[in-house]
C-alpha cells in the first residue's frame, strides 16, 4: 500500500544543480526516517543523506557542503538539493523511508523499509 516516488533526476553539466523529490503515498502511520542513496554501475548502494523524524541529519563525506536534505512533513516528501555537481555524483538515486504501517487485518504495527524505483542523475564534464 505504500509507495515512494522519486522525481527530479536528469542530465546536468559539472557545477550544475538538481533538486530531487520523493513523496510517500499510501496507508501508513508515520515515517521515522527518510534518506537518499545512490548506486553507480558496478558499485554498492551507498547512503548520500538521511534525515530522522527528530531532525537529525547525516551526509556522506563526499557530498557535505554541496547537498542538502530536507522534508516537507505535511506532504510526506523528502528533498535532496544537489549543488556543485561533479561527474562522480553520476548514479541512480534511490529514495528510502522507514515507515510504520498497520499489519493487514490486524491491530499490530510494523516498522519497515521502503524504497523508491530510483531516478538517474548524470553529470557530464
Amino acid at each position: 500500500q505504500v509507495q515512494l516516488v522519486e522525481s527530479g533526476g536528469g542530465l546536468v553539466q559539472t557545477g550544475g544543480s538538481l533538486r530531487l523529490s520523493c513523496a510517500a503515498s499510501g496507508t501508513f502511520i508515520s515515517i521515522s526516517k527518510m534518506a537518499w542513496y545512490r548506486q553507480a554501475p558496478g558499485k554498492l548502494r551507498d547512503l548520500v543523506a538521511g534525515i530522522r523524524s527528530g531532525g537529525n541529519i547525516n551526509y556522506a563525506d563526499s557530498v557535505k557542503g554541496r547537498f542538502t536534505i530536507s522534508t516537507d512533513n505535511s506532504k510526506n516528501t523528502v528533498f535532496l538539493q544537489m549543488d556543485s555537481l561533479k561527474p562522480e555524483d553520476t548514479a541512480f538515486y534511490y529514495c528510502y523511508a522507514r515507515i510504520m504501517t498497520r499489519r493487514s487485518g490486524t491491530v499490530a504495527f510494523t516498522d519497515s523499509d521502503y524504497w523508491g524505483q530510483g531516478t538517474q542523475v548524470t553529470v557530464s564534464s
